[in-house]
């Protein structure tokens, strides 16, 4: 790797750990916010019964619709088991709606998993952003992201798919070639890298209509989050 990629390597990786200090923290604070709410509910529910013992329908809706907005301020949109998944997830999809592209998510990751937040950020972030950039081409009414992650077996799986524009992609020189520009292939080649150094498998798919990449990635491997002191390359 000559002296100008890995400058723009390790940018990128700098960026990443900004990322996910950002949202890591983001997410602590909707769980911190959800504990309080839950620490307060009876109060709530004292104070609704007192406008309920004098009649007052008017306060108690009005209590309501507060609760309510309360509430909806703290509530994640995938709650999968990890704090940092949630976090890349949330706001990738949070993303992805502010541009008009629907995101079905069904997603459950053990709290604990035997590869590093920074290599999660990579992987999760980078498909996200792609299927995010093609479903931009697409009409408003033609647009959708599928997410699917699970553990299976000893495991982690993860299905991203996103609807193209009804033709199936070419490939060059065996891989499916970017069409973003130049210098964006780089976040495909980022996942590639993380996910041979941790000893897993990727696959890419495309049919009409569809353009798909799977991640199976070991949990049971020496590249943990105690362990792992290398950083992406």
């Amino acid at each position: 790797m000559d002296l100008f990629s890995k400058k723009i390597d390790k940018q990128i990786a700098a960026y990443q750990r900004e990322l996910i200090q950002t949202h890591f923290a983001e997410v602590e604070n909707m769980y911190r916010q959800i504990r309080g709410w839950r620490h307060d509910y009876r109060n709530h529910i004292q104070v609704m019964k007192a406008y309920a013992a004098e009649g007052n329908l008017d306060a108690i809706r009005d209590y309501l619709d507060k609760l309510d907005t309360d509430l909806s301020t703290v509530d994640t949109v995938v709650k999968t088991g990890n704090a940092m998944a949630d976090a890349i997830l949330n706001s990738k999809i949070s993303l992805a709606k502010s541009r008009n592209i629907p995101v079905r998510a069904d997603a459950h990751i053990p709290t604990k998993l035997n590869i590093s937040e920074l290599d999660l950020c990579v992987i999760i972030g980078n498909l996200f952003d792609n299927a995010i950039e093609a479903s931009l081409k697409l009409p408003e009414d033609q647009r959708l992201i599928r997410v699917y992650m699970d553990i299976k077996g000893s495991q982690l799986y993860l299905s991203f798919t996103n609807f193209t524009a009804g033709k199936k992609l070419p490939k060059a020189g065996g891989r499916f070639a970017t069409t973003k520009g130049e210098g964006h292939g780089l976040g495909l080649s980022r996942i590639d890298t993380v996910v041979e150094r941790l000893g897993g498998y990727l696959s890419r798919g495309s049919e009409d209509g569809a353009f798909t990449t799977e991640v199976l990635l070991p949990q049971a491997c020496n590249s943990s989050p105690e362990n792992d002191n290398s950083s992406p390359e």
